[in-house]
């Protein structure tokens, strides 16, 4: 058996989420998110897409400078599209689509993302299709996990894995992340098409308040899929947790990533 998170591959692309339990658990993504915000230097008539919108609560910092322009917002699962739309209103425009088909009616000013990225394996297919959604003068300015991302939580995922209860759920599953480097992201973004690219990674440790919460919703969906329902998903959780050791502190690190469109 491979040993889950351990490796670069499959991710199974878009799926649903436990939308409500996101939105209260996920503050450390909302301030990463906020932080990325402020840097976006908006004029207040910019159309935007928000590319991985999750619950909306980044989205609705993007709204409040957005006086005169326009939000899209994008998101893979349906929950988190309508926890979005639940807070956001009817002011902005909705989409449920996989990032890697995108397709829109027309060009965006932006394209901004925060911890989406990393769920996606195929960068090079990402950002042509981000390059795609964008005007001639659009940018792009995205956060996701990046290389050394958790690393030491990911070795307590494999050891749960690997424990004979839980051991043949997981046989052929592969890694579910992309932590791209820096180097490698900003040679994708030119292949794609980018210019005045610019990546690079900030460590964002954090220590969750209700950690048993957090890593089921926000880390273990996908191996949580693997897993019956009602029997052993939340004893996999436990497991995981009590490999990582207490108090669970994840080494995050942020790959930050800025680009244009366009010369």
């Amino acid at each position: 058996m491979s040993q889950p998170g351990t490796d670069r591959a499959i991710n199974t692309g878009p799926r649903e989420w436990d939308a409500e339990t996101y939105d209260e658990v996920s503050d450390p993504q909302f301030e990463w998110g906020v932080e990325v915000v402020e840097r976006l230097g908006l004029h207040g008539d910019e159309v935007v897409l928000d590319a991985g919108c999750g619950s909306g609560r980044v989205s609705a910092e993007l709204v409040k400078r957005l006086p005169r322009g326009r939000l899209v917002a994008v998101d893979g699962s349906a929950a988190m599209i309508e926890k979005a739309r639940e807070r956001l209103g009817e002011g902005v425009s909705y989409l449920v689509a996989d990032l890697l088909e995108l397709e829109l009616d027309e060009p965006v000013d932006l394209v901004f993302s925060t911890a989406t990225f990393h769920w996606i394996v195929d960068h090079d297919r990402l950002f042509r299709r981000l390059h795609a959604a964008l005007k001639p003068t659009g940018r792009l300015v995205a956060q996701c996990g990046g290389d050394g991302n958790v690393a030491e939580y990911v070795k307590a995922i494999a050891a749960a894995a690997a424990q004979p209860r839980f051991a043949a759920h997981f046989e052929g599953m592969s890694a579910i992340w992309n932590f791209a480097a820096p180097d490698e992201t900003e040679q994708r973004l030119r292949n794609a098409g980018f210019t005045d690219v610019r990546c690079w990674l900030q460590a964002k440790p954090v220590t969750p308040e209700q950690p048993l919460e957090f890593i089921a919703t926000v880390t273990l969906g996908p191996h949580l899929a693997r897993l019956p329902e009602g029997e052993l998903r939340q004893p996999f959780a436990e497991a995981v947790l009590a490999e990582a050791g207490e108090p669970l502190t994840l080494d995050y690190v942020r790959l930050n990533i800025e680009a244009r469109a366009g010369t």
